[in-house]
């Protein structure tokens, strides 16, 4: 099959809260028309892609979903809000030869390796090793976890391999005594407290309303936009120890991906929430956390990590999924 038969391409990442969807029209050709949707304007995904692509009159051939779910089947069904729908019937209904669906931090790890030197942010540590394994863990309306796998050897063009999981889901893993008791708060309500019922949007009120408590002060029903814009700027003291902490668990989170992954090619942040703390995670309790492993505190200590500033990269990473499925069907 001649590539040009599988454009236009549609993109699209879709989180719990908006839906990213832009085009690529021609091979070679870069990515366009952009617009961001909000998901609780539309029914479903179908009516989502439709008020998108109604205006521009394209109808796509091929497309590529990155969404922030476990994508185990034919049905998908999202986490954080309600989506659903089966990848056979949507693929009917868009008339696409090909649909590729795909967890949303796969498709931004995906995106790691076109990443530039000005759409990063260092935050501690060495400097990677292109030659091994890369960690990606991000907090938003939940929390994504994914990572690169190397496929190449030392010397080789660059070849990797994403991973599709949900890590977001491991139980959350209390550093001290505090946490311990942030834990025991949050599992009189939900039973088994994940990772992600701390290090998200949601997770960020969950914290803010168990230190209310521990600490004997007033909650003020704050959301997670206005906990962390008081936290950095310092005039609420309970805020600010919301956002510290949920720095240092993310901290300890990333540093348990690290070495489960041997992830010395760089640990990477994405997501909605940290790349708004702007220069203040660099200060925060993050790297310090990070490197606290005990016996292997150097270990942690060489390996770099990076905040994301790129914008919408996850919809370069469903391009690149693409790549590779035009990759393997001319193979």
């Amino acid at each position: 099959m001649s590539n040009n038969l599988s454009y236009p391409r549609l993109l699209a990442d879709v989180g719990g809260t908006n839906v990213r969807l832009a085009l690529i029209h021609t091979a070679g050709g870069a990515i366009s028309d952009e617009r961001n949707l909000v998901c609780a304007d539309y029914p479903g995904l179908y009516e989502a892609i439709q008020d998108y692509l109604g205006p521009l009159g394209i109808k796509p051939r091929w497309a590529a979903i990155g969404i922030a779910t476990a994508v185990a089947d034919d049905l998908v069904k999202m986490t954080n809000n309600h989506f659903a729908f089966s990848q056979t019937e949507l693929k009917q209904q868009l008339g696409l030869a090909e649909l590729s669906v795909i967890n949303d931090f796969t498709a931004l790890a995906l995106s790691l390796p076109l990443l530039g030197a000005d759409e990063l942010v260092k935050v501690g540590g060495g400097e990677r090793n292109p030659d091994l394994p890369i960690a990606l863990l991000g907090a938003g309306t939940g929390l994504g976890v994914s990572g690169l796998i190397p496929a190449h050897q030392p010397g080789e063009a660059s070849r990797w391999i994403p991973i599709q999981g949900e890590g977001g889901h491991v139980s959350f893993s209390p550093f001290n005594d505090k946490e311990d008791e942030i834990l025991r708060i949050l599992r009189r309500e939900f039973g088994h407290v994940s990772a992600e019922r701390l290090l998200s949007g949601p997770g960020v009120v969950n914290i803010y309303k168990a230190l209310a408590e521990l600490n004997q002060q007033q909650d003020e029903g704050l959301n997670a936009a206005d906990i962390t814009r008081r936290g950095v700027a310092g005039d609420c003291p309970l805020c600010r120890e919301t956002v510290d902490t949920f720095c240092g668990m993310l901290g300890t989170a990333a540093a348990n991906l690290a070495v489960t992954l041997g992830a010395r090619g760089g640990l990477y942040i994405g997501g909605g929430i940290v790349p708004k703390l702007g220069d203040y995670f660099a200060t925060s309790p993050f790297r310090k956390r990070f490197e606290q492993k005990g016996r292997f505190s150097n270990y942690l200590a060489a390996v770099p990590s990076y905040v994301i500033v790129a914008s919408n990269p996850a919809l370069r990473g469903t391009a690149a999924a693409l790549d590779a499925l035009a990759a393997r069907k001319a193979a």
